[in-house]
C-alpha cells in the first residue's frame, strides 16, 4: 500500500500546481480590461495624433506614448547602447520635383497635360530627340523597328495596335486582339525600346482627348489621396524598373511635339490599316527637352519596442506585434485608424501590462518578450522589413510572432453573431503553434475562430497584407488575428465611437493566454510545415 500512496501523492501535488499556475495566468488575464483599452485607444485615436502618418511629427508623439507605457510597466528597451525603446527605420520618400517636356511652342507640365505609366530620374533638362516608330511593335508579322535606329532617342509610338476602320485587328484579321491591346501592353513596348537602346517612350493614347484629361483628373485624385512620393529604404536605392520613363500624352500634345497638323495621326493609324505595314520613320524626327526631377527626403520614424527577459529560456523569444502608423490626413480630413490599427496597438499595450505586472509579482515568463508596435506597414509592411533585416535579437532565437491588425469591430459576416476573430497563418510554419492557439481558446476565450482568409486561394491575400508576414518569410511561425474589413475601412469615419471594446479585450485575452504559453512551455514550438 506504500507504494501507491507516494504516486497519489504526487499527482494530488501536481494537480494543486496546475491549478494554482491556472490561478495566475487568469488573474493577469483579468488585468486587460475594455476601459483600459478604451483610455489608450481615445487618445491614439485622437484628432490631435492627425492619423499617425509614417514620419510626422504627430506619429513620434504616439511612439512616445507607447514607450512610455512599456517604461512604466517594467519592459525595458534594447535598441543601441543606450538600451532605447526606439528603432529608427531608415526610409527616405522618394518624389518628383519638376517634371515636363518643352516643344518648340509650349511647356508641358506632368499630372497637369500629362501621366506616366513608369519614371525615371531625368535631373537636369535634356534636349532629347524624338523619332516616330509606329505602335512600337516588333515581331514578324509588323516590325516597327526594322529600318528604325533608336539608340539615345526619345521614341514616340501609338498606343495599342492597328485596327480597321471595321473594329478587327490587323494583326489577328479578326476580332481578336492580341497581346499589344492589353492595359499593360506599354511594358512589352518598353522592353522592345530598352532592348534596341531608346532613352524612353512616349505613348500617344488610343481614346479621345477627352477621356484622356478624365484620366489626367483620376490620377490627380488618385495621387492627392496616396501621394506623389513612395517610402522605402535609403539602402536600397531606386525602386526596381526605375531606369526608363514612359509617359503618356493626348492626340493633341502628341502633334505639337512631332510638328504635324491635326488630323495627320488618324491619317497615319488609317494608313498602318491599310497598308498592313508600318509606319514607323513616317515623320521628320523633332527635338524637345525633358526633365524628370528626382526627390529624395529623409524620413525618421520608429519601431518601438518593449523588452521583458525571460528566466531559464530567456535567449528564446516570443514577439507580438502590431502598426501604430496610419495614413494620416487627407483633403483636410483625419483618418484617426481607431480599428487599422489603433486597436492592435492598444491591444498590445495591454498585452504587455499584463505580462509586466506577472513579471513584478514574481511570475516572470521562462522565454524572454518582445512587444513591439512597428511603423510604416501602411507603407509597405516597413517598419517591420526593416526590423528582420535589422534584427535587435537574433531570428534565429524567435521563437514566433502573433500579431495584432485591426480587432475592435465586427463585419458583416459576423453581425448579430457571436464573437469571433479571423486567424490567419497560425498552421502554415508549426502545426504546434495552430494547436495552441486552439487550446488556449477552448479552454479560456472561446471564441469562433474563423479561418476563411486562411485559404491560399483567399483574393483578399490578407496572408500577405500585414506585418506577421515579414516573420513568416523568415521561417518563423506565425499567427495573425484580425476582424475582418468595414465601410471605415481606411476611410475618416474609423473613430473610436464605432470600437467594441469588450469583443476587443476577449480577442487580446486570446493573445496573452496563446503568448503566455508559448512562453512557459517547456519545449520551443517546431517548424514543421510549408503550407502556401
Amino acid at each position: 500500500m506504500k507504494k501507491l500512496i507516494v504516486p497519489a501523492v504526487l499527482l494530488l501535488m501536481s494537480g494543486t500546481a496546475t491549478l494554482a499556475q491556472d490561478k495566475v495566468i487568469a488573474k493577469y488575464a483579468n488585468t486587460i480590461k475594455a476601459d483600459d483599452l478604451k483610455k489608450h485607444l481615445t487618445f491614439i485615436a485622437s484628432d490631435s495624433l492627425k492619423g499617425r502618418d509614417t514620419g510626422s511629427p504627430e506619429q513620434k508623439v504616439a511612439a512616445q506614448y507607447i514607450a512610455n507605457h512599456f517604461e512604466s510597466v517594467g519592459l525595458k528597451g534594447i535598441v543601441g547602447a543606450d538600451k532605447s525603446h526606439f528603432q529608427l527605420v531608415d526610409l527616405v520618400k522618394r518624389g518628383w520635383g519638376e517634371f515636363y517636356i518643352k516643344s518648340n511652342t509650349k511647356t508641358y507640365v506632368y499630372l497637369q497635360d500629362f501621366i506616366a505609366s513608369n519614371t525615371a530620374p531625368i535631373n537636369t533638362e535634356e534636349k532629347v530627340d524624338l523619332v516616330f516608330v509606329g505602335y512600337g511593335i516588333d515581331e514578324s508579322r509588323l516590325s516597327d523597328y526594322a529600318t528604325m535606329d533608336v539608340k539615345g532617342k526619345v521614341i514616340v509610338a501609338f498606343d495599342g495596335e492597328p485596327r480597321n476602320t471595321d473594329g478587327t485587328y490587323v494583326l489577328s484579321g479578326n476580332s481578336e486582339a492580341s497581346k499589344w491591346s492589353k492595359a499593360d501592353s506599354w511594358k512589352d513596348k518598353m522592353a522592345i525600346a530598352k532592348e534596341k537602346g531608346a532613352k524612353a517612350m512616349i505613348l500617344i493614347t488610343k481614346t479621345s482627348d477627352e477621356d484622356f484629361d478624365k484620366a489626367i483628373k483620376q490620377r490627380q485624385v488618385m495621387m492627392k489621396r496616396f501621394g506623389n512620393a513612395r517610402m522605402g529604404f535609403r539602402e536600397d536605392g531606386e525602386p526596381k524598373g526605375a531606369d526608363f520613363a514612359v509617359l503618356n500624352v493626348s492626340n493633341a500634345m502628341a502633334t505639337d511635339l512631332l510638328g504635324i497638323k491635326a488630323g495627320d495621326l488618324d491619317a497615319l493609324r488609317a494608313k498602318a490599316a491599310d497598308t498592313k505595314k508600318t509606319v514607323a520613320g513616317s515623320l521628320t524626327p523633332q527635338s524637345a527637352a525633358l526633365r524628370i526631377e528626382r526627390t529624395i527626403t529623409p524620413v525618421e520614424t520608429y519601431n518601438v519596442l518593449g523588452f521583458l527577459e525571460g528566466t531559464d529560456k530567456k535567449d528564446e523569444i516570443v514577439v507580438v506585434t502590431s502598426h501604430y502608423d496610419h495614413v494620416g490626413v487627407n483633403d483636410g480630413k483625419i483618418y484617426n485608424g481607431a480599428d487599422d490599427d489603433g486597436s492592435g496597438t492598444v491591444s498590445v499595450l495591454e498585452v504587455s501590462e499584463a505580462f509586466g505586472k506577472a513579471a513584478k509579482a514574481g511570475h516572470r515568463p521562462r522565454r524572454s518578450m518582445l512587444f513591439m508596435t512597428v511603423t510604416g506597414e501602411e507603407k509597405g509592411l516597413l517598419g517591420s522589413e526593416f526590423y528582420v533585416r535589422h534584427p535587435v535579437l537574433p531570428l534565429a532565437n524567435t521563437v514566433c510572432d502573433i500579431n495584432i491588425d485591426m480587432v475592435g469591430r465586427t463585419d458583416k459576416e459576423h453581425e448579430g453573431k457571436g464573437d469571433y476573430i479571423y486567424v490567419i497563418g497560425s498552421d502554415k510554419l508549426s502545426s504546434e503553434l495552430h494547436q495552441i492557439m486552439e487550446t488556449n481558446n477552448n479552454k479560456y476565450t472561446k471564441m469562433d475562430l474563423d479561418y476563411r482568409y486562411n485559404d491560399p486561394n483567399d483574393p483578399n491575400r490578407f496572408y500577405y497584407r500585414s506585418d506577421h508576414y515579414n516573420f513568416a518569410k523568415n521561417k518563423i511561425p506565425v499567427a495573425f488575428f484580425f476582424n475582418g474589413v468595414h465601410d471605415d475601412y481606411h476611410q475618416p469615419t474609423d473613430d473610436v465611437e464605432k470600437i467594441e471594446f469588450n469583443k476587443m479585450e476577449k480577442r487580446a485575452k486570446l493573445v496573452y493566454y496563446m503568448a503566455w504559453d508559448l512562453a512557459n512551455r517547456d519545449n520551443r514550438i517546431v517548424v514543421d510545415s510549408n503550407k502556401p
